[in-house]
């Protein structure tokens, strides 16, 4: 096929009517067709999408690049800042002669800038802390984080209806274990007589898994005060979207974590959010970074809820972008609602990684330009091959893609700089306040305590009866031994007492005689 063929291709295949975004220019035998651009269409973003490439390809600089884009198009954005690389993206890019040479075989000019940023964190990060009360998942999402069987799930269901119908608020980790271990103790009586009775063994599994989530930081988690999914959606006073960057360098080794605040965070979005249907542009866009983590350690049943999610989500506007090294790290399910894919180089150190680029190449539209498993172990950092879908809902032609340099900076921000981000945030004091309402924990303690008192206040009312019968017993004895004493010192008793002795020594003196 010639490059006419070639560039009257891309330019038809990525000419949209709408919005769009530039990711960059078409090339064609390792060479950039100028005034040919890759171009993404805006109302297409809430049809979710994948950025896969090996270590080292480029795909952060993607990422920055596509973010930047939808916030300068008023799309807010959500990033899941995994590495801690992304802060950069706050800051203008100090330009490079190579980033000139870039966009000059592109055919585009580079403009330096840089987006409105907010930090948020679920750790000990800086930035606004993101929480959820555990009333706000529901028994049948909480029991699935917690990878639980319909026996244990249904105890968890009577724990939610208890503290619903006793007026109790769910708020943390330790109300639901308070709640469960009142049920199953002090107020075992109550609950059998109205829900039913609860297995012992079943509620010891129950403890156990929730003490593994603790381990990973769940504990600070849930709780208030609850971030509101709206607080993701602001833009600035210039119009630009704002870049909510969540900052997880630090729970890299806590999936379990990571997958309940992302299975939270989507369900709230589709919860809250109203039907949209097809917008000229989404509403949010959340990129994913790392998205194996989401998916390695989730058990079945969370995996089911999030296919669910993602698959429901687009009706509200909201776009999902996943990244991660290998297309097989996403399952197959979530793949095939993907709209847009962004494929950086993959290598081929074995038969196996052979394999696995042959069924990737499999994934894409049928090209007459490249040998597309070829050309997978070949692409240079910051090239990617890419499509995604037109405005009419189908595939674009595969193109190599030149990626356009980020116009913010590539690299990330120092400490000063996240700390003067930090204290113009309009809502880091909204959520950073330490609240601690009085929650289900402190009114079944208090309740605990004044059970506890009363059976206390039983025992010794038990003991001191119990030690008022012993005292009339023996006050009844001595009463006896008062009145022989009061007779044998009489002068009655005294003469009846020497009869007796005198008989009895009669007695004895006649026994000795009879016997002499």
């Amino acid at each position: 096929m010639s490059k006419e063929t070639f560039i009257e291709s891309i330019n038809k295949g990525y000419t949209f009517k709408g919005g769009t975004i530039t990711l960059g220019g078409a090339v064609l035998d390792n060479e950039c067709q100028t005034d040919t651009l890759v171009k993404l269409p805006l109302r297409m973003m809430n049809r979710h999408g994948l950025i896969a490439g090996a270590t080292g390809t480029g795909k952060t600089k993607t990422l920055q690049i596509f973010a930047e884009q939808l916030s300068a198009k008023g799309v807010p954005v959500v990033m899941m800042d995994i590495k801690g690389d992304l802060s950069g993206i706050a800051a203008e890019s100090l330009g490079h002669p190579k980033i000139e040479e870039r966009h000059l075989n592109i055919g585009i000019s580079f403009e330096a800038g840089n987006s409105p940023v907010e930090f948020l964190t679920l750790s000990d990060e800086p930035g606004a802390r993101l929480r959820a009360t555990v009333t706000e998942f529901g028994p049948v999402l909480f029991s699935k984080i917690l990878n639980l069987n319909d026996t244990q799930g249904g105890i968890v269901a009577v724990v939610f209806k208890y503290c619903d119908d006793n007026h109790l608020p769910l708020l943390d980790l330790k109300d639901f274990k308070k709640t469960l271990l009142y049920m199953m103790n002090e107020g075992k009586e109550e609950v059998e007589k109205e829900y039913g009775r609860m297995s012992s063994a079943s509620v010891g599994a129950i403890m156990r898994k929730l003490l593994e989530i603790e381990q990973q930081g769940a504990d600070r988690f849930f709780g208030e005060r609850s971030f509101e999914v709206d607080d993701l959606t602001r833009t600035d006073e210039d119009g630009k979207g704002i870049v909510s960057i969540i900052r997880l360098t630090d729970i890299q080794d806590r999936p379990k974590l990571f997958s309940t605040f992302m299975l939270q965070i989507l369900a709230e979005i589709y919860g809250s959010f109203p039907e949209a249907g097809d917008l000229e542009k989404p509403k949010l866009v959340i990129i994913i970074d790392e998205a194996h983590l989401v998916f390695n350690e989730a058990s079945d049943a969370l995996l089911d809820q999030i296919e669910s999610v993602i698959k429901l989500i687009r009706s509200k506007g909201v776009g999902i972008y996943f990244c991660t090294q290998n297309p097989t790290d996403i399952p197959d399910e979530v793949l095939s609602q993907l709209g847009l894919k962004i494929q950086h180089a993959l290598r081929a150190f074995t038969a196996k990684d052979r394999k696995a680029i042959r069924l990737a190449a499999q994934n894409y539209p049928e090209t007459d330009f490249y040998e597309v498993d070829e050309l997978l172990t070949q692409l240079g950092i910051g090239e990617a091959l890419v499509t995604t879908l037109n405005e009419k809902g189908i595939p674009t032609p595969l193109v190599h893609c030149l990626l356009r340099a980020p116009q913010s900076r590539m690299d990330v921000l120092t400490n000063h700089e996240i700390k003067n981000i930090l204290s113009k945030s309009k809502i880091i004091r909204k959520y950073n306040e330490e609240v601690d309402r009085e929650s289900a924990y402190e009114i079944l303690s208090e309740k605990i305590e004044a059970f506890q008192e009363e059976e206390q206040q039983a025992e010794l009312k038990k003991q001191r009866e119990k030690a008022k019968k012993t005292s009339t017993r023996k006050t009844s004895t001595r009463k006896r031994k008062s009145g022989i004493e009061r007779f044998l010192g009489s002068s009655t008793g005294k003469t009846v007492s020497r009869e007796i002795v005198r008989g009895l020594l009669g007695v004895f003196g006649l026994g000795g005689r009879r016997r002499r």
